[in-house]
């Protein structure tokens, strides 16, 4: 029988406020709050160190797909350690779950032959970003550095990363940025079309991007990194159509592709990855999250056999890697993850369970301060506005984020609230009962904090 631990919630709390650096986090704010501690987690569920338990309506940050208390994943990775816990993969070396994992991913992702990895999101798409530009240095263009990505992605923290990031708030105060990174819109109907139809908003996209590239010259420009589904920074799916336009562009103008799937891989859509739920295949491909659903960092990139065939020119060492590039023990939980997915097809369930979150998300437009809500898979938004009539948002003064998070969190509910509105990413095994559960307490947490 597993331990009960026993926590002094109070002793917590007071050593997280005087140690504990927590990020993206109004840091004044939280001193005065405190920490909300979780000990525990069970399925689609975590338990706080005053022993509430909470409906996990974010997976973790987006990550935990297989849900929590897998015992397996923790059993292989005892046992991974027990056996080798580190080696490298630099030099020439590498172990068998780097090796096991790099090939089950070229089955998952078959236009990908080649894969390196990394701990996480950020350094995922800070590799992409530079193996777009050493492609294309080896290639004899090494003018072509330029980077273009849309406003409102968010593609992580490390400064190439950041600078390819298109929310001004994770900008602000760090300095300057490094040069050679452009944005364009994103496909962001509820406010950046102006009326358009559908077909007609994606001509319009495509247009932006034709102006920016010819502005910009393409022998400049190394790639377009993009989410297939604009995740942290509004939830934006893209309209019909989208992902067949513009990777035809990316080609004509020699641009390569590098598809975020940070968040969307690994079953988030309803497919593996979400290149196959909108069907198109990228140059390059970023991913992490739920590649171990959370239980350990673990990212990474894959390539087209193209893209590598060109990077591992025989006369040029490729001089990128992080020290726990392949760990063995994150590649191994990895391995089995991977097997808990396919297992149990969870891809299916985040598309039928998010099917009944979109269904029940758009009943809440009779509210009047659900502006839009919008969704793809087992990822789902509510934007709330001031005035429904001019899409007026709220100004941050008036703590409207504060507020949505301490309603849904009184109701035991954990989502990501923000001035704009409520983000909803559920682990990937969330049952229909669980689905109606959040769908109620939405509702009356909008209810509380709007009344």
């Amino acid at each position: 029988m597993a331990q009960t631990l026993e926590y002094n919630t109070e002793k917590l709390i007071e050593q997280d406020l005087a140690h504990l650096f927590h990020p993206v986090t109004n840091l004044y704010r939280h001193s005065q709050t405190g920490p909300l501690v979780m000990v525990e987690g069970k399925g689609s569920r975590v338990k706080d160190a005053g022993g509430k338990w909470y409906l996990d309506g974010f997976a973790g940050l987006w990550n935990v797909n297989v849900g929590h208390g897998r015992s397996e994943l923790a059993e292989v990775a005892a046992e991974q350690m027990r056996r080798l816990a580190f080696q490298p993969t630099f030099f020439g070396m590498a172990t068998p779950p780097a090796i096991e994992l790099a090939a089950k991913l070229s089955e998952l992702l078959p236009h990908h032959s080649h894969f390196q990895f990394t701990s996480g999101g950020a350094e995922s798409n800070e590799t992409a970003i530079k193996i777009a530009r050493y492609y294309w240095a080896l290639s004899g263009q090494p003018q072509k550095t330029k980077i273009i990505s849309r406003r409102m992605a968010y593609h992580g923290i490390a400064m190439g990363a950041l600078a390819a990031t298109g929310m001004p708030a994770y900008h602000a105060d760090f300095g300057p940025l490094p040069p050679g990174f452009l944005h364009v819109s994103a496909p962001y109907a509820y406010r950046n079309n102006p009326g358009l139809s559908e077909s007609d908003f994606v001509a319009m996209l495509a247009q932006e991007l034709e102006q920016t590239i010819g502005r910009e010259g393409p022998e400049t420009i190394a790639a377009f990194i993009a989410e297939p589904v604009q995740g942290a920074g509004g939830l934006v799916p893209p309209p019909e159509g989208y992902w067949q336009v513009i990777p035809q562009i990316l080609k004509k103008h020699q641009i390569l592709l590098i598809a975020d799937e940070v968040i969307t891989g690994f079953g988030r859509t309803g497919k593996m990855f979400a290149q196959e739920t909108y069907g198109f295949q990228a140059d390059i491909t970023s991913f992490a999250k739920g590649v171990t659903s959370g239980y350990v960092p673990l990212g990474g990139v894959g390539v087209t056999p193209e893209v590598y065939a060109v990077v591992s020119r025989p006369d040029r060492m490729f001089m990128h890697g992080f020290t726990y590039s392949g760990h063995p023990v994150a590649c191994a939980v990895g391995l089995a993850n991977i097997a808990i997915l396919e297992r149990e097809r969870l891809w299916e369930n985040a598309a039928l369970r998010g099917e009944q979150l979109l269904r029940g998300l758009e009943r809440l437009l009779d509210h009047p301060n659900v502006g839009d809500v919008r969704g793809k898979g087992l990822m789902a938004l509510v934007e709330v506005v001031e005035d429904k009539s001019t899409k007026k948002s709220f100004a941050p003064s008036q703590g409207i984020g504060a507020k949505l998070q301490a309603a849904t969190r009184k109701r035991g509910l954990i989502v990501r609230c923000n001035d704009t509105g409520i983000a909803i990413s559920p682990p990937l095994i969330i049952t229909e009962a669980e689905v109606d559960e959040m769908l109620s307490i939405l509702a009356d947490s909008l209810d509380e904090v709007f009344a």
